[in-house]
């Protein structure tokens, strides 16, 4: 057996054990006061927010729901692992576009934290990459809040019925693409197109997190 401490230390240690005992439960409380991610099978809130996108048109995600469903992507410029999975975004996106699923992709980040998040660098990577889809600023980051985002790139895909059937990651590999082995995001995208249930509807998102704009006092 160990020796008794003092009863003097034990004395002193008594409000530390309390403190780190506090500090642990407020910790534990402030990740679980972070937005809760959209649940399957709910409807996109926020949208008939208006957003400006780099073709200098404001939309809706209500306007740009196809036929189909609709995928809502909320990415951003600096990110490694958007920049690791943006070919890939913009191969699958085109595609979705092609087959009646309208495709938004979000920018929620406060351009204050990183300049790359910019309109103006957002205007010049949708060229660079080729997105065929807007490509909108959150302006108040409420529209990241609303579905409950925290990663870029992170993606929720609605059926024809305005459902939420996949929220998640692209692929299981950001960085290799050839060791690539769960195409997720693609899969699911392709049975929307088909009316197809998707297999594997729920993923973890993995990237940056969303920087979002200060909330505002009036809200």
């Amino acid at each position: 057996m160990m020796p008794q401490l003092p009863r003097t230390i034990r004395t002193l240690l008594l409000p530390l054990a309390l403190l780190t005992g506090s500090l642990g439960v407020a910790a534990a409380a402030d990740e679980d006061s972070g937005p809760k991610p959209l649940a399957l099978g709910q409807a996109a809130p926020m949208a008939d927010t208006q957003m400006k996108s780099v073709d200098g048109r404001t939309i809706t995600l209500a306007s740009a729901t196809g036929k189909k469903g609709t995928l809502v992507i909320f990415i951003c410029n600096h990110c490694p692992w958007v920049k690791a999975w943006q070919s890939r975004i913009a191969a699958i996106g085109n595609a979705a576009v092609k087959h009646g699923i309208g495709v938004v992709a979000v920018n929620s980040n406060d351009p204050a934290a990183y300049a790359d998040d910019d309109f103006e660098p957002m205007v010049a990577r949708a060229k660079e990459v080729g997105y065929r889809f807007p490509y909108a600023v959150d302006a108040t980051s409420e529209v990241a809040r609303a579905f409950g985002a925290t990663r870029t790139p992170e993606a929720f895909l609605f059926d024809a019925r305005g459902k939420l059937v996949y929220h998640g990651a692209v692929d299981d590999n950001a960085h290799e693409p050839k060791a690539v082995k769960q195409t997720w995001l693609r899969d699911a995208v392709e049975a929307v197109a088909k009316g197809k249930d998707v297999r594997e509807a729920e993923t973890k998102a993995l990237g940056c997190g969303i920087k979002y704009r200060a909330k505002s006092s009036e809200s």
